[in-house]
């Protein structure tokens, strides 16, 4: 990637009519998963299956953002990132989707980068002294208007921003791929 490379918040479209939504993710128990481990930026291990309800059930996407922004991916969208020669930026975790007989992941990205342009960004908040929170001091508390800084990126196709890893940053070339590919669910926004 260059300095010119353009970059996007990829989430999902909640505005298609009649659509799923995938709940949290539980275990063989039934227990909820720690969901923040999918923002760490790295590879993942899972003893038995994890399963996401469906509620309300509607028409599936190909890319859905989970309760708590766990991207779950139909296996159009491994094909197409290996197809892209993706395999070391992100790891696809087999899950099992509550009504679905076809295979679906979790999307999750490898790399964590910092990358953030403050100055460009709508708004930035941090975590202050004054929060009580030592633990995140320094750290953002939010980011509005998010815009990233290219120079500071690399080669990386598929990340996560440090310090505000709630967002799923893809490389023009990823959204240029998957809007030809006719992967639905998927919306973008530059930044």
């Amino acid at each position: 990637m260059t300095s010119q490379t353009r970059y996007y918040d990829l989430f999902d479209n909640m505005y298609v009519p009649g659509r799923w939504h995938l709940r949290t993710p539980v275990d063989s128990q039934g227990e909820w998963i720690d969901t923040w481990q999918f923002n760490e930026g790295r590879v993942l291990e899972f003893q038995g299956p994890i399963r996401f309800p469906v509620k309300p059930a509607g028409i599936t996407l190909e890319f859905t953002l989970s309760s708590f922004g766990i991207p779950v991916v139909h296996r159009r969208v491994v094909s197409l990132f290996e197809r892209l020669g993706m395999q070391k930026e992100v790891q696809f975790i087999p899950v099992e989707v509550e009504g679905q007989s076809e295979p679906w992941f979790i999307l999750n990205a490898l790399q964590v980068i910092k990358c953030i342009d403050d100055a460009r960004c709508e708004e930035v908040f941090y975590w202050l002294p004054e929060d009580n929170r030592p633990d995140k001091e320094g750290q953002y508390k939010n980011v509005r208007g998010l815009k990233v800084d290219p120079a500071k990126i690399g080669d990386a196709n598929i990340f996560r921003p440090w310090g505000w890893k709630v967002v799923l940053i893809v490389s023009e070339r990823v959204k240029l791929a998957m809007e030809q590919e006719g992967i639905t669910g998927t919306e973008f926004v530059e930044v």
